[in-house]
């Protein structure tokens, strides 16, 4: 299964308690559990998974978003920074590392901010 970087963001919404819920109707129940547990490995949040005989996650309790989790998330609200990091993404292939994809974000959030 490939990573999914708008699932991951769609979930931190969710974990975070936004209103409305975000929707994740397009999503599968694996597809889902499977990044938790890419978020949870990650260090975006702190989660209890619950794997099956085979090792996969067939359930999730997931207790909080973690600092990491946050700062991913809050570099991720703005449109225009969502917009630019997902071209800047393309341009290497369309996958880069969670820590990667945090500190492009918050780049790209200090030059929207001018810094």
């Amino acid at each position: 299964m490939k990573r999914d970087i708008d699932l991951i963001k769609l979930l931190l919404r969710e974990v975070e308690g936004e209103e409305p819920k975000p929707d994740l109707s397009s999503y599968s129940e694996p597809q889902i559990l499977y990044h938790y547990e890419l978020m949870e490995e990650a260090g975006l949040i702190v989660a209890d998974l619950v794997r099956g005989g085979s090792g996969q996650v067939v359930g999730a309790r997931i207790q909080r978003l973690t600092n990491l989790g946050h700062d991913f998330l809050d570099a991720s609200r703005s449109d225009t920074v969502w917009a630019k990091f997902k071209q800047a993404v393309g341009k290497v292939g369309g996958s880069i590392s969670i820590p990667v994809a945090v500190e492009l974000m918050k780049q790209l959030v200090k030059t929207e901010l001018g810094l």
